[in-house]
């Protein structure tokens, strides 16, 4: 069964263009270098859910005319991977269902804390209706989708990567424990955030997740959460490895 895979976004946390900033990323006129926060969907021909819903998610689904969504399923409780949450109240009206929404049990606490009126006993009318699904470590389905966690760090903060058939994704990491690292070798696409070239306490570096790459042999890597310290899109391009291409907002692939 293949999947197909869309960049809903593939920026870091203040997105590229960052407000106020006059920096030659910022202020390309290359569509590439225009990045919302990162998310991503993935579809069959019966099931299509998004990994994350950042406080583009609105903007995404218009962009990408998204009229039906069977899921959201959370890596983390970051604010610019839930914000958008509130967003699945327009497929509650479209699609006549409760949104399930994969998380495990530290982000639910953290959903529960940031979208406190969604799960208040008294619900104002119109809120958005939620189902709340418990993961932790082992693989789970999402409609005809097999999806398998895979445990990360961001810097102290547990993460979760997934895998699907032979599609990975992994977004806020700077460490991977080796047996996590043997479930994601030579993998059709691994997906990896690559913030900047400088060191950083949460995030894999340009560098390190090249390294990275070559380590674990994907056929085709994808860089994503993005800064505008990384460069320009066509000239960070030109550094790359053959197998090893950045991701851009819009970007598909059928895996």
């Amino acid at each position: 069964m293949s999947i197909k895979v869309t960049f809903l976004g593939t920026g870091t946390s203040q997105g590229v263009p960052v407000i106020a900033c006059d920096c030659s990323v910022c202020t390309s006129k290359n569509e590439k270098d225009k990045r919302l926060r990162t998310s991503v969907l993935i579809e069959t021909e019966r099931t299509r859910f998004v990994i994350d819903s950042g406080p583009d998610f609105r903007q995404q689904l218009l962009r990408e005319k998204i009229k039906k969504l069977d899921a959201v399923v959370f890596t983390h409780e970051h604010k610019d991977h839930i914000a958008g949450l509130d967003e699945v109240r327009a497929f509650n009206y479209i699609n006549k269902i409760k949104m399930p929404v994969y998380a495990t049990s530290r982000v639910q606490t953290a959903l529960k804390r940031e979208f406190a009126y969604i799960f208040s006993e008294e619900k104002y009318p119109g809120i958005p209706e939620v189902e709340l699904i418990n993961f932790e470590n082992d693989p789970f389905y999402v409609g005809d989708i097999l999806v398998e966690p895979i445990s990360v760090l961001h810097y102290k903060l547990p993460v979760k990567g997934f895998k699907v058939n032979k599609f990975v994704y992994i977004t806020d990491a700077n460490f991977i424990a080796e047996e996590e690292k043997n479930k994601l070798k030579n993998m059709d696409v691994l997906v990896l955030n690559t913030l900047r070239r400088e060191p950083h306490i949460s995030h894999f570096t340009f560098e390190e997740a090249i390294q990275l790459v070559k380590e674990l042999k994907p056929r085709k890597a994808y860089f994503l959460h993005i800064s505008h310290q990384l460069g320009l899109h066509d000239e960070v391009s030109k550094e790359l490895p053959n197998n090893i291409e950045l991701a851009f907002d819009g970007l598909q692939l059928i895996i």
